[in-house]
């Protein structure tokens, strides 16, 4: 019986109709793909490209990131970034339906994030590789994320400058605020 009031509580939470939330994702694609090429955004991703941090050296960084959950200053330094700042004006402007942003470079490590990720290098993440390496959006499947304590759905694009992929964003729509 206990499992009849779990699934319950979690069915409460989904938005009712996902094949009307999913066709909301789909309009809002325009948008996105113009955030994803927003020039403010491609400097930022550019830059951090150009200092040519070693995988070692994004994984070390990864490795601490994951060591803490507190605020730590190199999680500050990618929440008050330039790219950061990018992100969240095209956060504001999209609303509440925004659980979060976060753009990658090269390597999938962190460019910027509207708010704390799990980890600091997505590189090894289909959020990732398949904007990056087959320069296509990712619909990832509707999740409950604990840090934002939403059900989103996360969508990853390339970041282009011109034709070249440089980097990649990932934005989580909150299913219940479309």
């Amino acid at each position: 019986m206990w499992c009849i009031g779990v699934v319950l509580t979690v069915l409460a939470g989904m938005p009712p109709d996902g094949a009307a939330q999913l066709e909301k994702v789909d309009a809002l694609l325009p948008m996105l793909q113009r955030l994803a090429v927003d020039p403010e955004l491609v400097r930022a991703v550019k830059a951090q490209n150009a200092k040519g941090a070693s995988l070692a050296s994004i994984r070390a960084e990864d490795d601490a990131w994951l060591a803490t959950p507190a605020l730590t200053p190199a999680k500050q330094r990618v929440l008050e970034s330039a790219g950061a700042r990018v992100l969240a004006r095209h956060r504001a402007t999209l609303g509440r339906k925004v659980a979060e942003i976060f753009a990658m470079d090269r390597r999938g490590a962190l460019v910027g994030a509207t708010r704390r990720t799990s980890d600091y290098w997505q590189g090894d993440e289909d959020k990732f590789r398949v904007p990056f390496n087959e320069g296509r959006v990712l619909k990832e499947k509707p999740f409950f994320d604990e840090s934002s304590q939403a059900y989103v759905i996360q969508v990853s694009l390339p970041v282009r400058e011109g034709r070249q992929v440089i980097g990649a964003i990932t934005v989580g729509l909150s299913l219940l605020d479309l």
